[in-house]
């Protein structure tokens, strides 16, 4: 590429002066990157890009001190703004042909620290519902030695979740989406967004769970507002004291409905609202719990209450082993109970007290830097809230009988001090707080998701950028509305057990993958993870699912894999450099190691054709390659195993058509795919045709997976086209194939190859006249595995001296073919060496006779300056004349023909031999001329 000097005035417009010269590097991608810098952005940017002189000059103002690179400031030209900590708006997913310039700029906003943008969230997350008006009957049920172990073994599974998070997301910017767009860009696309999905799932559930809670919370704290309610006066048979009601199912389901339809509408108002009240919901819980920590400490001192003990080494002693039993829908026990209770039913209906690890990550784009905010908030509300459940299930297993733990949901709102409206104040507010969080975090997910463009399904859901989603907010709603119709929140609250241990899951394989492939880009800021601590964690997300249901796990599992294989079907392809490229990469390198650079044994041998597209002649425009040589590129494969590399090479200099093979090469890719061949294509650049070709057989490939067959087709339109250049190509193509001991298939009558849907019956005669290795048998194999040609059968021509023993050779050929696995019948034939009196006896005298006419004439006008052996010329052209009658008396009717390629004769003019090799392929309508190389490719040992 060459610079031009570029002079200017030194005004401030961007008119150049009439002396001076216009840059002309229209393809200079900094250029480009300068063009789209907004003009006002930078004034100074402005000045340095008017003047580069490459002659010195006094004082210029705005001289570049790197004029020598070529360029002015790294940050003004390229646009890396974000080094100079100004913010920049990057494409949530990298599509094809998408212009950055496009996106809006970020508009500056207030950005969140660690306390309030990541610890508060997942503290108010995950202190829910749970905790308030389940947790002290789990302890009453699974006793307080297995409520440790449940507890323990939840928080292990989110704190080894957490440290996976910390890891990948101090590993570079990270943008909206929160744990979808980590694994996203982590296992790619496909499980990307079937794991968004079901992550969306999960909120919009977790929001009905939520709106359960706090319907069931105000029937219980106000028992008039129910219109249907239900009472209970037995408990395992035995009448109680006192009758016990609990909230109807109807109730339930009603004002869960009109909560939901309210919380919906306040959603449609925008996030702005929500976020402002937002902190509010927080106070009323810390406060809670508070009041119920102090009601521990005073129970029955203060106030009296049945089956509260106080803090008793004997309700201690009583509640420490576990009652599993059958309970009703209300969770009171009953033999005739619809519900057995056990730990792994426990672990369900407790998970979703530990969720909310997320909630920072979900606010990624409004911290200030989420590579220090979100591994010490998410860490430290993990630690915090397992230390205060471990706390929990002391002080509630020794603060009320195992009776009192059974029937009493709320016990936390009867032993808070100083009242009980307090807790039930605090559990309205926080659970609707949380329904709001979910109400308008997963609507934002699936948006998220729509706007990757991925799944087309999903583009209704698409929103512009600062836009409000509410098409996406409507559906959740209708989702969550659903699934308050069941009306049951210990049914439910499985099914967001499942869906979240999915997406931590999907959190730590992605950090195992990362870290066990540890590629150059994986650096993450946070340092304490281990890739066996991520396999641990991610085993224990699924081992935790079977525990709670393996019904359930299926299904959720079926649903994950229903959603990636319609992403893979209906889903546009992205490249997000995921993970699994990463491990493709790797291992393709460990498996090129592993192959060594000796020679594959035959065995193991693969054809690896490198198919010469450049045609002698012209193709139609938009066509890079003969359409029948990739169709008999796919026949040396078996069973679509193997691969191919399509090359052309480009006539002219190298950096002036950079640029051009390029395109090329991406021309040609894309013909290689629609052609249905698994290959790879590459464009050279040359000065000549056999100059390029030289340098292919000499670079291409990598170890054991060099190409090691080279298909070229026969230029049958030579003597048209040019008669010195393409014998001189042609031969020494040859040539450097014998000479880099690569296999060599000239394919003549491509236009008669037929394609998958012409199928051919008859015969594939082989002409084995050298030893090739195998390589002719082994072809002829390939092509009976495809449908084309499975009609077909083999015949083998041996060809030998008149005085030689015929029938001695064919048995020893026959008994080599069946050592060789491959059926076959072999015929013997006999050339004539040469001999002036059986020259008579051949019908194509004529075309001898003309062959032998112009190669006089072309000796002739060589005026001597070539000196052949005129005798040995005629015994050539006899030689394939003579094979040639063979052929088309014994092959006339074959569906293709074997012969094998005589080598150029040394000091033998390119022009000689091609009139050889014309007379030898005379009138055979599809033939395939093989030369192996120097080892073998068949075997006959097991």
């Amino acid at each position: 590429m060459r610079n031009e000097v570029i002079q200017g005035s030194d005004d401030d417009d961007d008119e150049t002066s009439s002396s001076g010269q216009t840059y002309t590097q229209d393809n200079d991608p900094v250029v480009l990157e300068m063009s789209s810098i907004d003009p006002a952005s930078s004034s100074k940017a402005n000045k340095s890009f008017k003047k580069v002189n490459f002659r010195r000059k006094e004082s210029i103002r705005g001289e570049s001190k790197l004029e020598l690179f070529g360029f002015d400031s790294l940050v003004n030209i390229l646009g890396l703004k974000s080094m100079t900590g100004e913010q920049t708006s990057v494409p949530t997913s990298p599509k094809d042909g998408e212009d950055a310039s496009q996106h809006p700029k970020v508009i500056g906003s207030v950005k969140l620290g660690t306390m309030m943008g990541v610890f508060i969230p997942c503290l108010q997350n995950i202190l829910g519902i749970i905790y308030y008006i389940r947790f002290s009957w789990i302890v009453g049920i699974a006793g307080i030695s297995d409520s440790l172990l449940l507890v323990a073994l939840c928080g292990l599974c989110t704190f080894l979740t957490a440290v996976s998070l910390s890891a990948i997301a101090t590993n570079g910017a990270m943008k909206g989406g929160g744990p979808y767009y980590l694994i996203g860009r982590a296992l790619g696309p496909e499980v990307g967004v079937s794991i968004g999905l079901c992550f969306f799932l999960g909120n919009a559930v977790a929001g009905a769970m939520y709106v359960l809670g706090a319907v069931e919370t105000f029937l219980n704290a106000v028992p008039k507002a129910g219109i249907f309610r239900e009472t209970v006066t037995e408990v395992n048979g035995a009448e109680v004291g006192e009758p016990i009601t609990s909230p109807s199912l109807h109730d339930l389901q009603i004002y869960g409905i009109v909560v939901t339809i309210i919380l919906a509408f306040v959603v449609f108002g925008g996030v702005k609202t929500i976020n402002k009240v937002a902190p509010a919901f927080l106070i009323p819980v810390l406060f809670s719990l508070l009041c119920i920590f102090i009601g521990i400490l005073l129970a029955r001192r203060d106030n009296p209450v049945d089956g509260v003990t106080g803090l008793s080494l004997k309700s201690f002693r009583d509640n420490w082993n576990s009652d599993y039993q059958k309970t009703n829908d209300a969770g009171i026990p009953n033999p005739d109970g619809d519900r057995y209770w056990n730990f792994n039913a426990l672990v369900g209906l407790y998970f979703p007290a530990v969720t909310g690890i997320m909630a920072g990550s979900n606010r990624s784009s409004s911290l200030k830097n989420t590579q220090r905010s979100i591994p010490i908030g998410t860490l430290a509300a993990t630690l915090t809230t397992t230390f205060m459940y471990i706390i929990s299930v002391f002080l509630f297993g020794s603060v009320a009988t195992r009776e009192k733990l059974y029937t009493d949901r709320l016990l936390t709102a009867t032993i808070a001090w100083p009242s009980s409206s307090i807790i039930y104040v605090g559990i309205i507010l926080s659970t609707l707080g949380a329904a709001l969080q979910s109400l308008t975090g997963a609507p934002r997910l699936l948006a998220a998701i729509a706007n990757d463009n991925i799944l087309p399904l999903l583009n209704y859901f698409k929103v512009a950028d600062g836009s409000e989603p509410h098409i996406a907010t409507l559906f959740t709603a209708i989702l969550c509305i659903g699934c308050v119709i069941i009306g049951n929140l210990d049914l439910i609250s499985p099914t967001i057990t499942m869906f979240y241990l999915l997406c931590y899951a999907g959190v730590n394989l992605s950090c195992f993958l990362l870290d066990l492939l540890d590629a150059p880009s994986w650096r993450p800021r946070w340092k304490f993870h281990h890739w066996s601590a991520s396999l641990f964690a991610a085993c224990l997300c699924i081992v935790i699912m079977f525990l709670i249901s393996w019904l359930f796990t299926v299904v959720s599992l079926a649903l994950v894999s229903l959603i990636y294989y319609y992403v893979c079907l209906k889903g546009k392809a992205g490249d997000w450099g995921d993970g699994f490229k990463s491990a493709y990469f790797q291992l393709a390198l460990r498996s090129l190691r592993s192959l060594g650079a000796n020679n594959v044994h035959p065995k193991n041998w693969y054809p690896i054709p490198l198919v010469f597209c450049r045609p002698w002649g012209k193709l139609p425009e938009n066509v890079p390659c003969h359409p029948k040589l990739a169709d008999f590129a796919n026949c040396m494969k078996k069973k679509g195993r193997g691969m191919s590399i399509f090359v052309s090479i480009l006539d002219g200099n190298y950096q002036e058509c950079a640029e051009d093979a390029k395109n090329a090469c991406k021309q040609l890719a894309a013909y290689t795919d629609y052609r249905r061949c698994e290959s790879v294509a590459e464009i050279i650049v040359a000065p000549t045709m056999s100059e390029g070709f030289r340098g292919i057989v000499q670079t291409m490939g990598l170890g054991n997976l060099k190409p090691n067959i080279v298909v070229i087709r026969y230029p049958e339109i030579w003597r048209q086209e040019n008669l010195k250049d393409i014998p001189a190509t042609f031969v020494s193509i040859i040539n450097d194939c014998i000479v880099a001991n690569k296999a060599v298939v000239i394919v003549k009558g491509l236009d008669e190859w037929p394609n998958e849907y012409q199928r051919q019956y008859g015969t594939i005669d082989l002409y084995w006249i050298v030893r090739d290795g195998g390589l002719m048998l082994l072809l002829s194999q390939l092509l009976l595995t495809k449908q084309i040609f499975e009609s077909c059968k083999i015949r083998v021509f041996c060809a030998a001296e008149e005085d030689s023993d015929a029938e001695e050779l064919k048995t020893d050929v026959k008994k080599f073919l069946y050592d060789l696995r491959m059926q076959a019948e072999v015929i013997v034939i006999s050339i004539k060496s040469w001999d002036h009196r059986g020259r008579g006896e051949d019908e194509n005298v004529v075309a001898l006779t003309a062959a032998q006419g112009r190669i006089k004439t072309y000796l002739a006008e060589m005026q001597g300056s070539v000196g052949v052996d005129e005798q040995q010329v005629d015994k050539f052209l006899y030689t394939t004349l003579k094979l040639n009658s063979t052929i088309m008396k014994q092959s006339g009717m074959a569906a293709v023909v074997l012969v094998s390629l005589p080598p150029p004769p040394e000091k033998h003019p390119s022009y000689l031999y091609m009139e050889y090799m014309d007379l030898l392929v005379e009138s055979v309508p599809r033939i395939l001329i093989v030369r192996g190389y120097r080892r073998d490719v068949v075997t006959l040992f097991t």
